[in-house]
């Protein structure tokens, strides 16, 4: 049995400042000193509407024109939590925005094909998509997690690639039968008018669209788009209508770049040269860096802001490494205040980066936490820093769905594991008689399996709260 917990911390990056370009004069930066910028390229994870908010910046998009996978749409055809990019003006203050255009395009869309819950994937044509604490579901997805989803289900999947192409999911969506599928990655192995994406083949002999390829067709190494149907089946090959190049450069000269992702390459002998979502980033002697002392690293997590130069290379003014979520808290909340909740006795910070959903009857859109109130449930994921804990997503349900049990998931804290309690950021768990023990992969074990290796372990608790207690009917080690 493993019950010791895998967690990669990627920090969280809290927008600051904005700084570089020409003309505009739109924030100051970290020295107190005005930063004139023209215009401002984002690309991240929608965190809530009024209109749209990205990357800490709210932007206006009442003037905005829409394109929705490569089709012409309006901002009631995007969620909360796809990865959009927003090309615009920025505000005299540096956290608002006026936005020209939004684009949205998913990772992924058509059957899923395999399901690999003890991993946390699943595969849709051939890719691999991975599920975890910054995934959020579709209110069509029940429950909203892996266990959710089936075979042959067809999803639309957004979020961020990582160095090996395979997808850390921002939202899954479940979509109508007879959906056009859609693929998005690196091409190789191009033979004639066939190439592959991670191994899925893609034929595009019969396309009716071949678009902004350099040299007018597909070649190794391009990150492309291509949509069309599997007529053979889940297996493939896609038979493409549409192949498209959207391998071309993030912003202009000149562009202030706002930038959330994975770092995809990056050689511990250059670090000041890597690159984020395939766009490549420079740091320098200026670079901040948060939480201070981090580094950036190999699949790790962060946001990152400067200005384009003439190499269309992103010139780092700040680099932030985002937290997980790996904290989750499902209660009534108790206390509200301005930039705070309380959950489980727990106080729980927001910041401009917590992402929002209501996912009650009353789907209140704009949502944030003004719209909440005590006795609402709600679901929290988050993280710790110095400061305590940070939420990272904070989504209200219906309060007829509480069923008078509250979740707790957090690292056993130490020395606290003695049968029949242990501590989780300092709320207390008991267990007895009926409590149900599992391990990771949700098989039962007993609790003299248990407690021996709880502490400093992850840990989910599921039970009834009193006020102090936390009375567990499941524990489970978690990933």
């Amino acid at each position: 049995m493993k019950s010791n917990s895998l967690l990669i911390l990627s920090g969280a990056l809290v927008f600051a400042a904005c700084g570089g370009g020409s003309e505009q004069v739109a924030g100051i930066d970290a020295r107190g000193t005005p930063t004139p910028v023209a215009s401002v390229v984002s690309k991240g994870t929608l965190t809530s509407f009024g209109s749209v908010i990205v990357n800490g910046v709210t932007f206006d998009t009442s003037s905005a024109t829409f394109t929705i996978d490569g089709s012409a749409g309006s901002q009631s055809d995007l969620a909360v939590g796809q990865v959009i990019v927003v090309q615009g003006e920025l505000g005299d203050d540096p956290t608002t925005g006026t936005a020209d255009s939004v684009t949205f395009d998913d990772a992924v869309e058509g059957p899923i094909s395999g399901i690999d819950t003890a991993m946390s994937t699943f595969t849709v044509l051939g890719q691999t998509v991975r599920v975890d604490a910054d995934t959020s579901f579709d209110d069509s997805i029940s429950p909203a997690s892996l266990e959710g989803l089936n075979v042959d289900d067809i999803v639309e999947v957004s979020g961020f690639f990582l160095t090996d192409g395979s997808i850390a999911a921002t939202r899954i969506e479940l979509k109508l039968a007879g959906s056009e599928f859609e693929l998005t990655g690196i091409v190789s192995n191009v033979v004639g008018t066939t190439f592959e994406i991670n191994g899925f083949v893609v034929d595009f002999s019969n396309a009716n669209e071949v678009i902004g390829f350099p040299t007018g067709t597909p070649e190794d190494g391009q990150l492309v788009e291509a949509k069309g149907a599997t007529p053979g089946g889940s297996a493939g090959p896609l038979v493409a209508t549409r192949v498209e190049f959207k391998g071309g450069d993030f912003g202009a000269e000149g562009d202030r770049g706002e930038l959330e992702g994975f770092i995809t390459r990056f050689d511990v002998t250059t670090p000041t040269d890597f690159d984020v979502e395939g766009v490549p980033v420079m740091t320098n002697a200026q670079t901040v860096f948060e939480p201070p002392g981090s580094d950036p690293a190999l699949n790790r997590k962060v946001e990152v802001e400067g200005d384009i130069n003439a190499a269309g290379v992103l010139v780092a003014t700040r680099v932030e490494i985002k937290a997980s979520g790996f904290l989750r808290f499902e209660a009534l909340v108790e206390d509200v205040q301005a930039d705070r909740l309380t959950l489980l006795g727990i106080v729980i910070r927001v910041n401009e980066s917590t992402r929002y959903e209501d996912k009650s009857d009353e789907n209140r859109e704009p949502f944030n936490l003004s719209h909440v109130d005590g006795g609402n449930f709600v679901e929290v994921r988050g993280f710790e820093d110095a400061g305590g804990v940070v939420a990272t997503r904070l989504e209200r349900e219906d309060l007829v769905d509480f069923t008078g049990e509250v979740a707790l998931r957090g690292f056993v804290d130490a020395g606290s594991a003695s049968d029949p309690d242990f501590t989780i950021l300092g709320v207390a768990v008991t267990t007895f008689g009926a409590t149900v023990f599992r391990d990771l992969d949700g098989t039962e074990i007993d609790r003299a399996d248990f407690f021996p290796d709880a502490e400093g372990s992850l840990v989910e608790a599921s039970g009834t709260w009193n006020g102090s207690t936390i009375t567990a009917s499941e524990v489970q080690f978690e990933n």
